[in-house]
């Protein structure tokens, strides 16, 4: 049979074959261990019961009560947990709590005796309080503290009204946490699973001296593995932990992360010379070698949609309605995904809510279609030149495009370098960073544009609807619509279905007609895994890539 069709066939399995539901982003390091240090464990390894795999970039920290990204979540989702976890069927299932209740006023958690801290002390309810108070006080500053706002006075806490005594939850003894809500939240066990849910230890936390999470010696867990090692820069490694109240379901003793780079062809040389257990994000050159090889395929639709973030400072270029129009009329997303990065799993994006959202008794986006934007160069133009003589400008400035240094980030932002020219006569300066300095790029402003993806961070629509709010520190291009945020309002506090989507609708409306974003693609997920490596969980909600009830098989 001939590669072409070798090729075909094996496209036509992958296409075929049911995504898995997954997420997580990627992470990104720049370097690795010496190749003797790799080859002495290897991709698997049956006699110590252990794998070795690669990380895109370094994890920011590990702080959950400050964490931002998936990067870290990734690594946080196997060394913690908190008081519920999703399992093997992605659904919500018992964690540090054995059960719980949620009511329309709030939610009890009755927790388990035997959850232990990674020091063998146990998990209390005290530790829950500690690390949500310090989430929403204003002095952590996290990025994610919105996601409490559900708890009583946590908003207004946040917004330094009040002191972070003032939380609604509290211990009832060591083993019951009481929460009430500022509003119903149906959805609250979803929340739970986040990590900026997890627990701290107070004790431990004041310890470290502002240096909790910086290092595996600043850290303490009580999840299924421990950080035993992070040479920045270099490498990770992590241990199963005795203490963990389920560790005879965790089959793996060791995942060490001896390569930590995000260039794809490097990690496909690695898999094939047996020194690690997957590649996850395959690109389209990563696609063919994999072709080539004649490596089984497989595939999972991550659950985050893609899109150009603008900044809507003052001062800024993109802050005129115009400027933007004349980007969102240009834009030609079926072009990115099938000319551009050439990803078979990815798909066209055409709003901020990704295509597998639930609306009321179908999916949102048919229930609540998004206004369509049709490309149209003459139009963009025609824009481009009332964005002109509203800032009084001669030519424009360049405007500056921010993104990652991994190889899809280049080749998008290198398309769209040329694309604004060609079409706007716009110059473009690339603002390439590695992820850690992209992010604080991104939430001190300085971009006109970057590109950027959002994941789901629990099950609900909300969960890319608040996004935009004024509110949201993750509205990196500072956003402000008093329309908008009424319509959040609405979507976060109504218990009627009915008006909880048609809110949803009209935040998507909003959002496209004022041209806060540009969507461009749904990612899916091509990776190849090590035949010997079984039990991996792919999800959209959750921990990404999921090593916790891994196994190996030999001779499968």
């Amino acid at each position: 049979m001939s590669r072409a069709a070798v090729r075909q066939l094996v496209w036509l399995g992958v296409l075929g074959a049911a995504a898995l539901v997954g997420l997580m982003g990627a992470l990104a390091w720049a370097a690795s261990l010496t190749r003797s240090d790799a080859e002495a464990f290897g991709a698997v390894d049956f006699e110590r019961n252990a794998i070795s795999i690669r990380l895109r970039q370094e994890p920011p920290q590990l702080d959950s009560t400050r964490t931002r990204d998936t990067e870290s979540g990734k690594i946080l989702g196997h060394i913690k947990e908190g008081l519920l976890r999703y399992d093997a069927r992605n659904e919500v299932a018992p964690g540090v709590a054995e059960r719980w209740e949620i009511r329309p006023d709030g939610a009890t958690f009755w927790l388990r005796e035997d959850a232990r801290w990674s020091d063998g002390r146990p998990v209390t309810a005290h530790d829950f309080v500690f690390a949500w108070r310090t989430v929403v006080d204003p002095a952590t500053a996290a990025d994610y503290a919105f996601l409490l706002y559900v708890v009583e006075n946590a908003e207004a806490i946040n917004n330094g009204e009040l002191p972070p005594a003032a939380l609604g939850v509290r211990a009832v003894g060591d083993r019951v946490l009481e929460v009430r809500f500022a509003r119903p939240a149906p959805y609250f066990d979803k929340l739970v699973v986040f990590p900026t849910y997890f627990p701290v230890r107070e004790d431990f936390y004041r310890s470290r001296q502002g240096r909790y999470g910086a290092d595996a010696w600043e850290l303490l867990s009580n999840g299924p593995f421990v950080l035993t090692r992070w040479v920045h820069g270099a490498s990770m490694r992590l241990e199963k932990n005795p203490f963990y109240w389920d560790r005879d379901a965790v089959k793996l003793e060791v995942i060490e992360i001896p390569y930590i780079t995000p260039d794809t062809k490097a990690a496909l040389n690695l898999y094939r010379d047996g020194e690690i257990a997957d590649v996850l994000q395959l690109d389209a050159e990563a696609l063919e070698q994999a072709l080539d090889q004649r490596w089984p395929l497989a595939r999972f639709a991550d659950g985050s949609v893609w899109f150009l973030m603008l900044n809507h400072r003052p001062g800024r270029l993109t802050a005129n309605y115009h400027f933007r129009k004349a980007l969102q009329l240009v834009n030609d997303p079926g072009e990115v995904v099938n000319k551009v990065l050439k990803i078979p799993s990815y798909s066209v994006a055409d709003s901020l809510f990704p295509s597998w959202l639930r609306g009321e008794h179908d999916l949102l986006k048919r229930e609540y279609p998004p206004p369509p934007v049709q490309r149209d160069d003459a139009a963009a133009r025609e824009h481009l030149e009332m964005a002109r003589r509203e800032l009084g400008l001669d030519r424009f400035p360049p405007i500056v495009l921010l993104s990652d240094d991994t190889p899809g980030a280049v080749t998008w932002g290198e398309y769209l370098q040329s694309h604004w020219r060609s079409t706007l006569g716009l110059d473009v300066i690339l603002d390439r960073q590695i992820f850690k300095l992209r992010l604080e790029k991104a939430e001190q402003g300085d971009f006109d544009v970057v590109l950027y993806g959002w994941g789901p961070d629990y099950d609900d629509p909300l969960t890319f609807g608040d996004l935009f709010a004024s509110w949201n520190l993750n509205n990196h291009g500072r956003y402000v619509n008093p329309e908008l945020d009424a319509q959040i309002r609405i979507a976060q506090m109504s218990v009627d279905p009915r008006e909880r989507m048609a809110a949803f609708g009209e935040i998507q409306r909003i959002i496209l007609e004022d041209v806060v974003i540009i969507p461009t693609y749904e990612r899916g997920q091509m990776y190849i895994q090590h035949p010997s490596l079984k039990g991996v969980v792919h999800r959209a909600i959750g921990t990404e890539v999921d090593y916790t009830r891994a196994y190996l098989v030999r001779d499968p």
